[in-house]
C-alpha cells in the first residue's frame, strides 16, 4: 500500500509539473523564486493542494458549462451577463466563495440548508430560484467542507480521507440526479449532457467534468488514508438502480 501512495504521490507531482508548463497554474503560484510558506508544506500538503485546486477548477467549468446551456437561471438573480453570476459564485483568488450560500434572492429559500440540501432543492421541480447558482452553491459548499474551509494545506492539518471518499461518491449521485430529474412534463430541471444527433456530436463535457472531481477525491482519499493508516468505509454507488435511490452520504462540517 505504502508503494502504490508513492507512485501516485509521483504521478500527480509530475502532471502538476506538466501543468505548469502548459500554463494552467493559477496567478500566484509562481515559478520565479522561493515561496517561503512552501517550507511549511510536505509533499503530502502540496499534492493536496493540487488535488484541491483540480476540483474546484473542474466545479467552476461545470458551472459555466451549466449557464451556457441554461442562460435563463443566471438571470433569475438580475445579474447582466453569465460572467457576472460566474464572479459571484467563485473568487479567482481562492476558487470559491463560502458567502454564495446567502445573499441572492434566487436562494433566499436556502435558510439553513448546507451542502447536499441545497443540491436537492436545485433539483427539486418546485424550486423558482437559480437552479444553477443553487446546485454549484451545494456542491461547492460540500467540498469545501470536505477540504475543512482551507484553501491550502501545512504540515499540521489533517484531512478526513473519509470526507473526501464521500464527497466523490456524492458527486456520483448529483451528476445521476443532473442527468436524470425530469419535470412534470418529462423535461430536464437542467440541460446538461446531450446525446447525438444528426447535426451534433453527443456532449459529455459535464460527465469529463464529474469525473475528473471524483478521480481527484478518490486519489486523495487513497493516499492521506495510506499516510494516516486509515480505513475507508467504502460504499458502491456506480450501478444506475443504485444511483436513482441513493441517499447522500454524510461529510462532515469542519466548524
Amino acid at each position: 500500500m505504502k508503494i502504490r501512495a508513492g507512485l501516485m504521490l509521483g504521478a500527480t507531482i509530475l502532471l502538476t509539473g506538466c501543468a505548469h508548463v502548459n500554463g494552467t497554474a493559477k496567478p500566484g503560484n509562481s515559478n520565479n523564486g522561493f515561496d517561503p510558506k512552501q517550507l511549511g508544506k510536505s509533499d503530502i500538503d502540496r499534492v493536496a493542494d493540487i488535488h484541491r485546486r483540480e476540483v474546484f477548477a473542474s466545479l467552476q467549468a461545470l458551472a459555466e458549462k451549466l449557464y451556457r446551456r441554461n442562460p435563463r437561471e443566471w438571470k433569475k438573480n438580475g445579474f447582466a451577463s453569465r460572467e457576472e453570476a460566474m464572479n459571484y459564485l467563485f473568487d479567482q483568488r481562492t476558487d470559491w466563495r463560502p458567502q454564495a450560500l446567502v445573499g441572492l434572492p434566487g436562494l433566499a429559500v436556502l435558510g439553513e440548508k448546507r451542502s447536499t440540501e441545497v443540491i436537492l432543492l436545485a433539483l427539486n421541480k418546485d424550486y423558482a430560484g437559480d437552479r444553477v447558482a443553487a446546485f454549484i452553491v451545494g456542491t461547492g459548499d460540500m467540498l469545501n467542507s470536505a477540504f475543512e474551509g482551507k484553501t491550502e494545506f501545512f504540515m499540521f492539518d489533517n484531512l478526513a480521507p473519509q470526507n473526501l471518499y464521500n464527497s466523490a461518491r456524492n458527486l456520483e449521485i448529483a451528476a445521476w440526479k443532473l442527468a436524470n430529474v425530469r419535470d412534470a412534463e418529462g423535461n430536464s430541471l437542467l440541460l446538461s449532457n446531450a446525446p447525438a444527433s444528426e447535426a451534433e456530436p453527443a456532449n459529455l463535457s459535464f460527465e469529463r467534468e464529474f469525473g475528473k472531481m471524483i478521480s481527484n477525491l478518490d486519489l486523495l482519499s487513497l493516499i492521506l488514508a495510506d499516510r494516516s493508516n486509515r480505513t475507508i468505509t467504502r460504499i458502491a454507488t456506480g450501478i444506475t438502480s443504485s444511483l436513482a435511490t441513493a441517499a447522500f452520504l454524510p461529510v462532515l462540517s469542519f466548524k
